[in-house]
């Protein structure tokens, strides 16, 4: 037998070659009519990060930081500073103080608190335990990633399913007859609810912050942490109960067991916990307090009219003078990224937290967002994505709005699920925003109206990517646990990929049209 890591470095210098060949193909190609020599090697940058992404060559991270340093190589930036313009964006700093919030909240165990409690609360059947789990799933990834809150639920889900069946879980290598009903309901409805829940906030999932940088980038649009709650949170409380009706009464009906056993194993895991600690209770109120103005952030519109207006400034932002003394604009001292930078020196200071703890976060996630979004404005400033989109999605011009929508999210669905969520947002959102200006007038919306519709379906659409362990790193953490086979995730993700397609495509535009207009834009 061969030796396994020297036939792996193989497969990655053989496809990081295809991906440099595909690329210098796309450069020495005859250039197209409408686009520019930069807009041209702008698309073979997006090819060869594409490839490299999708085919999980190298770490997503490294790959996002070849982004800026081939767009200077290839001239398509003049210098440097620019390209590297996009890992100074506000909202990757937003993720950071998400994520530091999150090591707080996982430090002093909060996060496990949290779920335990729910699953003590609803877990009275069979059935409403797998709606417990998935309730607390989605809670929890609304503020912690859904990365780290499937990697906390999944063996929670394990030990309350062990206590429950009064043996140990099935593994994945043990007989078909073997598994239960309920253990896959359990697993996958840990996976499906972070990543719905995730959609809900503009921390919760790594795609909502690349569509939100993307968008005000690319579009002039911002959307803030209150927008996106009218964003995403309508689209987790509808569909998590329909994923879990199907889930529990159509895929995987679980069998039934004595009444009460499930909250009995939820309250003896929580007893174990103990009271939280005086650090962690104010960890807990660091965290009550980001939230709250976090939302209270956005709501600027009940306060204007009777706030003076220097308070009004200086609290929301805006163009007037402010209760500083300075004039000319002021960003506010409610301002989302704000909020979020100081709940970092915060937990410093009440002596909960020291670097160490908060050194360990997801700092690969942050520098992927920085290469999406210098590659985004690459393509948007050699006009590139135009080009591209206008090629790609000739054929939607003229198409009903529910078609349109209907290719975006099942493109977004598919496209997932064999690569990353993240991936995919980073390489469909500058097209989608592109799109927008092609299909404005099929839409018959404004540019930065339609960009932000088709950009946000498509972001939204790959956190329902539910069939491969590939597709979201909560469909991976489950299925690395041992306790689910492939053959679990493919037939329920599959047809729940078909139903919120459909879903999402009727949620999206019904929200487009009643909801979001006057909220983001």
């Amino acid at each position: 037998m061969g030796d396994p890591a020297a036939a792996a470095s193989r497969r990655r210098l053989l496809l990081f070659a295809l991906a440099v060949a595909g690329a210098a193909a796309i450069c020495l190609a005859p250039q197209p009519e409408g686009l520019t020599t930069r807009g041209q090697y702008a698309l073979a940058t997006l090819f060869f990060a594409a490839f490299l992404w999708v085919t999980a060559t190298l770490p997503l991270a490294v790959t996002a930081l070849c982004v800026p340093l081939l767009l200077t190589l290839l001239g398509v930036y003049p210098e440097m500073d620019p390209a590297l313009a996009g890992f100074a964006d506000p909202l990757i700093f937003l993720f950071l103080a998400g994520f530091m919030l999150a090591a707080a909240l996982q430090k002093y165990r909060i996060d496990r608190r949290i779920a335990l409690t729910i699953m003590a609360v609803l877990g009275t059947s069979p059935r409403l335990l797998v709606l417990a789990v998935m309730v607390a799933s989605a809670f929890l990834s609304m503020w912690v990633s859904n990365t780290a809150t499937a990697a906390l639920m999944a063996p929670i889900a394990v030990g309350i399913l062990t206590q429950v069946l009064g043996t140990r879980a099935t593994r994945a290598g043990e007989p078909e007859a073997a598994f239960t009903n309920l253990q896959v309901a359990l697993l996958l409805g840990t996976a499906y609810g972070a990543s719905m829940g995730g959609v809900a906030t503009l921390i919760g999932s790594p795609p909502n912050t690349v569509v939100a940088a993307q968008l005000k980038e690319l579009a002039g649009l911002s959307i803030g942490f209150t927008e996106w709650l009218a964003v995403g949170l309508p689209l987790a409380i509808v569909t998590l109960p329909l994923v879990w009706y199907l889930l529990v009464f159509v895929l995987y009906p679980p069998e039934e067991l004595p009444g009460g056993e499930a909250r009995t194993a939820a309250r003896a895991l929580l007893a174990e916990e103990g009271p939280v600690c005086a650090s962690g209770r104010r960890v807990a109120a660091i965290f009550a307090v980001t939230a709250g103005l976090w939302v209270v952030g956005g709501m600027d519109f009940l306060t204007a009219g009777w706030l003076p207006p220097a308070a009004q400034t200086t609290l929301f932002g805006g163009e007037g003078p402010t209760l500083l003394g300075t004039g000319g604009g002021h960003q506010g001292i409610l301002y989302y990224v704000v909020v979020g930078l100081a709940a970092i020196p915060a937990l410093v200071l009440v002596n909960s937290m020291d670097w160490e703890d908060l050194a360990g976060i997801d700092w690969g996630t942050l520098l992927l967002f920085g290469g999406g979004l210098s590659l985004a404005d690459g393509l948007a400033r050699t006009g590139a994505t135009g080009w591209l989109a206008q090629g790609l999605f000739q054929t939607l011009t003229g198409a009903p709005v529910l078609i349109v929508v209907a290719a975006v999210v099942l493109l977004a669905i598919f496209l997932t699920e064999v690569t990353s969520n993240t991936a995919t947002a980073n390489i469909l959102t500058p097209l989608l925003v592109a799109l927008g200006g092609v299909l404005a007038g099929t839409l018959g919306l404004a540019e930065p109206a339609a960009a932000a519709f088709l950009a946000i379906a498509g972001g939204v659409a790959g956190s329902y990517a539910f069939a491969l362990p590939v597709a979201t790193p909560p469909n991976a953490i489950v299925f690395g646990t041992g306790y689910l086979r492939p053959g679990h995730m493919l037939r329920a993700g599959l047809v729940l990929n078909l139903a919120m397609t459909a879903v999402l495509t009727l949620l999206i535009t019904a929200l487009f049209y009643w909801v979001w207009p006057g909220v983001l834009w």
